[in-house]
């Protein structure tokens, strides 16, 4: 595909157009604030896009967005009236609302549609997955996951992420929509939420944040995430009536288990590595699990564990 980008608010914008400049033609960036978009074309070498209506209008096949998530629903909407192929970073959008108006876009004009969810193609959370799914842990009651960095602590998350309006949120819609999904992937969407969210730098928004769900059946999943964590690697944990089984990410990237039938704690042998969800994009080869509904799914989780704060 030929591709532009759309927006490099985000702070993944640069790492997903070096490797889209990787494979293929770049048709262009547009970025409304005029300062980063030079800056950033300048970088690169590439055309700028003056407004969205030049993007639209280009001979480009898809669009990587990277725009506030506040600005998802009035972009994402034009670029699928365009027919052009989307990818966007996550969250969809602040509201299930909103998504109902992207994903009513993207039917109507036929378009392919990609989020960026890339746990769920890793190989510790795969591995997890593959060993809850067994039925060798029994009835699931519990699921954690813990996903932090230090972004607040030491200074390098540019100062819009705290932006409320733009962001929709804090630490949780943004870093904690990892381990939003992953509860989504591995059991569904919760019955009900109770979030704790803290300020350890007094910014607009949190910085620190864990929501506690329940299902009807008695399932408990726990999402922590934030911004204010060092050297915490990323855990993922199952805990069945039969045994549990529990990721480490990091320089340690190793799955274990224990069951009543193992007798004791093992390493369980890593799944290969699934390309991520950007890579499915470029390439024209979508996986299940990052499509529309996902995103939809990923919002609606946002909604509730922000419901009450």
């Amino acid at each position: 595909m030929k591709i532009a980008l759309c927006g490099t608010w985000h702070v993944h914008a640069r790492g997903y157009f070096e490797r889209a400049a990787g494979l293929c033609e770049i048709a262009g960036v547009y970025e409304e604030n005029e300062e980063w978009r030079q800056k950033f074309c300048q970088k690169y070498g590439v055309r700028e896009f003056r407004t969205l209506d030049e993007l639209l209008e280009s001979d480009a096949d898809g669009v990587v967005v990277c725009t506030a998530t506040s600005e998802h629903v009035r972009v994402i909407p034009a670029i699928a009236g365009a027919k052009k192929q989307i990818f966007t970073e996550k969250v969809l959008a602040p509201s299930a609302g909103d998504c109902d108006i992207i994903e009513a876009a993207i039917r109507k004009n036929g378009v392919g549609f990609t989020i960026s969810l890339p746990f769920k193609y890793r190989s510790g959370p795969l591995t997890v997955k593959m060993v809850a799914d067994s039925g060798e842990l029994g009835k699931i009651n519990y699921i954690r996951f813990r996903n932090c960095h230090a972004g607040s602590v030491d200074g390098w998350l540019p100062g819009h992420f705290y932006n409320r309006q733009e962001c929709g949120g804090g630490a949780m819609i943004d870093l904690g929509a990892h381990g939003m999904y992953l509860i989504d992937w591995l059991a569904g969407l919760p019955e009900t939420y109770t979030s704790v969210f803290t300020h350890c730098h007094g910014r607009e928004v949190e910085d620190n944040a864990i929501t506690v769900m329940s299902y009807p059946d008695g399932l408990i999943a726990i999402n922590e995430t934030g911004f204010v964590s060092s050297c915490c690697p990323p855990t993922l944990e199952v805990g069945g009536e039969r045994g549990y089984v529990k990721y480490t990410g990091g320089k340690e990237n190793c799955v274990v288990k224990s069951t009543k039938d193992s007798g004791g704690k093992a390493r369980v042998e890593l799944c290969p590595d699934m390309p991520e969800p950007i890579m499915q994009f470029l390439t024209g080869n979508q996986l299940p699990g990052c499509g529309i509904s996902d995103a939809r799914n990923l919002t609606v989780m946002m909604q509730n564990a922000y419901a009450n704060i």
